[in-house]
């Protein structure tokens, strides 16, 4: 049994073949409407979520499955004190996979240490966000045909963003990446991501707080909100929420060829207007994100794949 917590649970070549797999399932999905029958997935949020738990409910259903689970804590045994490791024994009798989301960081690997059934980490405080991460590589090497060689610009909350620090692990992985870390001082990307991962691997990097200065060299524009709840106090919130704001006249900085990703939900760090540029791949991410996910529930279930 396996599971998965960290983008970097699996190899690169597990993950190539993930994507493969999530492709063949994007160009063929009534090749595979019923290969998980009689299969169910736990989608247990502690947290609110709109994307990420209705893309697993919504991943499930299309294999032929069946989805249970609770949208909140409030609507759960944890309102009244109960531990992630006696909930995960308790699901493990009614489900056959689970999906969680939890504000504190290591809650899923918590869950795995004492589940029987495979865990996928949907999120954990502002630590790792792991099928978001196969998402984004999924849109990347949909759109530019590759994951090496490549200018990855990541703009915004690069501090609390679990989504931008997952991505940076993830790619690293590759060869020829390059990163462009655009925010403000407060909100740079922690120094353990620049030591551990950038500098240890030898990842070139440069930091700059000028996004309109970065936009001509990249190859995709990762965007990201400000969130409110990962500050300690309102007065530094809405002092940095509007750092970045991406809108026409900055797109016509950037190449043809670029695009422009986010994890969704946005604030006003993308303005409408933007929504209808061809290079706008946020809402393409979407669905690239149930298509990832039917091939992760598939894989961790090791449902073999129809012919």
């Amino acid at each position: 049994m396996r599971h998965l917590l960290n983008p970097l649970d699996f190899s690169v070549e597990e993950i190539d073949q993930l994507l493969d797999l999530a492709s063949d399932i994007e160009a063929n999905p009534a090749k595979y409407a019923h290969v998980c029958d009689g299969k169910k997935i736990a989608t247990l949020f502690y947290e609110p979520s709109t994307r990420t738990r209705l893309s697993f409910e919504a991943a499930m259903l299309n294999l032929g499955g069946r989805v249970l689970g609770f949208a909140s804590a409030d609507s759960s045994s944890a309102s009244k004190g109960e531990s992630v490791a006696d909930t995960i024994r308790v699901i493990s009798c009614f489900a056959d996979i689970c999906a969680m989301r939890h504000p504190k960081e290591g809650a899923p690997m918590v869950a795995s240490l004492h589940s029987s059934i495979p865990v996928i980490n949907a999120g954990d405080g502002g630590h790792q966000h792991p099928t978001q991460t196969l998402t984004d590589l999924m849109t990347i090497r949909s759109l530019k045909g590759r994951l090496n060689n490549l200018t990855v610009g990541l703009c915004g909350d690069l501090k609390f963003g679990r989504t931008v620090h997952s991505l940076i692990n993830a790619l690293s992985r590759y060869t020829g990446i390059r990163f462009v870390l655009i925010s403000p001082p407060e909100l740079r990307v922690p120094d353990y991501i620049i030591e551990d991962t950038l500098n240890a691997k030898g990842i070139e990097y440069k930091e700059v707080e000028n996004l309109d200065e970065a936009m001509p060299e990249l190859d995709i524009l990762y965007m990201t909100r400000v969130q409110r709840e990962r500050f300690f106090n309102e007065e530094d919130y809405i002092r940095m929420k509007d750092c970045y704001i991406l809108d026409k006249k900055k797109m016509e900085l950037a190449r043809d060829d670029m695009f422009v990703l986010h994890p969704l939900p946005r604030v006003n760090e993308i303005s409408v207007e933007v929504d209808n540029d061809p290079r706008a791949a946020y809402f393409k991410q979407v669905q690239y994100g149930v298509y990832v996910r039917m091939a992760l529930i598939m894989t961790l279930l090791e449902v073999e794949k129809p012919c």
